[in-house]
């Protein structure tokens, strides 16, 4: 794989900023190190051009001939490499260098096969970029059962984010999905996405962007959503108990106090990988709006359903945490990419791209090698970074500093992206996160 063209623009009038975009795509398109005649493109834009996505994906499309397939989504923000656009008219568009038969674009009338492998379909599906409205009726079930139409389970990408058409992108072929009939490609509900094939080559991360106020403790009783006992005390005390405040005289300090705290979640019987080890969440974390709280049961109600036998810690968004992740996550990356050094070992696993680091997360590609000859060097051609919608902007000390941070650790990679209604990892919904998938090809 070459590098992906990419490109952004920001303009009050979207076919200005489409048209700017699709210059700096033609230009890097003539570059010998860029991809010439890329088919797949991923689009991303502000709610600001969501009512005029049609017409923009068609504009797209007809200034882009070579690209047969899109997919992508809106989100109140867009990223690109150093750059963010937040609640401003903006789009980001990557032009990735898969071989057509690595990747499938999916939707709600062209699903992807129900078991991940070529025998019926002549593709078999490794990971999957999902785009997901976040009104869709059982979401968390459909990403349990998306995942496992993918070989490794793994799922990236997020919620749709906008305050006026919840739009998804998903074009495949010559103009359509086969399926979709004469749909224009343009749809509202429901999943869509990208699936790619063992052989495309892919490392993702998840940041967590908030820390843990409180211990880990595990719900010995609840209803629904409403946690009442964690360790056999009464949820509300423990909170209470956690933030040093009362609810007794005046309560206004102590619910201002609640307002600012959320609940990270790990399900029954998985073991907590962060928290304990390092004060931080590690991956398997999921956090929760607290919702309310019952003072007759002294529970607590959060934005999730919870059951016996999860752990819980009370938590707060937190800058320096945030930044402290982002670089860690892109660090590990990094050193996924670095050669390895040479061991008179026999042959074993090694951390190719296929691997998972500690905190777990995916990768697509060859999974074993010789541990006696070295790991060739791998570069990175592109890279799609999907962010809370809470976390951009001055969260991080300044516009576009999120970004900043990850050009950083990377270099100067081709990146697109979009800020999120929640996150998608593995086969989970996160919040207050950010997802980094990179894409690398060896030398």
């Amino acid at each position: 794989m070459k590098l992906f063209p990419s490109g952004h623009a920001t303009h009050p009038q979207w076919r200005m900023a489409a048209a700017l975009v699709v210059a700096q795509l033609r230009a890097q398109m003539a570059l010998p190190d860029h991809a010439a005649a890329p088919t797949l493109g991923l689009v991303y834009i502000t709610d600001h051009y969501a009512n005029e996505a049609p017409a923009l994906l068609e504009y797209l499309s007809g200034e882009l001939p070579v690209v047969t397939d899109w997919s992508g989504t809106v989100g109140v923000g867009v990223s690109a490499n150093n750059a963010e656009y937040f609640d401003e008219p903006a789009l980001s568009v990557m032009l990735l260098d898969v071989p057509a038969d690595q990747y499938r674009v999916f939707s709600g009338v062209a699903p992807l096969p129900t078991h991940p492998d070529a025998s019926t379909s002549g593709f078999a599906a490794h990971t999957a970029l999902v785009h997901a409205d976040g009104h869709t009726p059982e979401l968390s079930e459909l990403l349990a059962e998306m995942s496992t139409r993918t070989a490794t389970g793994y799922l990236f990408g997020g919620l749709t984010a906008s305050r006026t058409a919840s739009v998804q992108f998903a074009v495949g072929g010559n103009g359509n999905v086969a399926g979709q009939g004469a749909a224009s490609g343009v749809f509202d509900g429901g999943l869509s996405g990208v699936a790619f094939a063992a052989g495309v080559g892919m490392v993702s991360r998840v940041t967590q962007g908030c820390q843990p106020v409180g211990a880990l403790r595990t719900i010995t009783a609840a209803q629904d959503n409403v946690v009442l006992e964690l360790d056999g005390e009464p949820a509300l005390d423990v909170l209470l108990d956690t933030l040093d405040v009362t609810l007794d005289g005046d309560p206004q300090p102590a619910l201002r106090k609640v307002r600012a705290t959320l609940a990270g979640l790990v399900n029954a019987g998985e073991q907590p990988q962060g928290q304990r080890r390092t004060g931080h969440f590690g991956t398997d974390t999921r956090v929760r709006h607290i919702v309310g709280l019952d003072g007759t049961r002294r529970g607590v109600a959060l934005a999730d359903h919870v059951e016996l036998g999860m752990h819980l810690a009370f938590c707060q968004r937190n800058v320096a945490a945030a930044r402290a992740d982002l670089m860690r996550i892109c660090a590990e990356i990094r050193e996924e990419l670095s050669p390895e050094e040479l061991e008179p070992l026999p042959m074993a696993p090694f951390g190719a791209a296929g691997t998972a680091g500690d905190d777990g997360d995916s990768a697509a590609g060859p999974a074993s090698a010789p541990v006696g000859a070295p790991q060739a060097q791998r570069r990175i051609c592109g890279a799609i970074y999907v962010s809370c919608s809470g976390r951009g902007g001055p969260h991080f000390g300044g516009p576009s500093a999120e970004l900043q941070i990850v050009r950083h650790a990377l270099g100067d990679v081709p990146l697109a992206g979009f800020f999120a209604g929640g996150e998608i990892a593995h086969h989970h919904l996160y919040g207050y996160t950010g997802v980094l998938t990179v894409f690398v090809a060896g030398d």
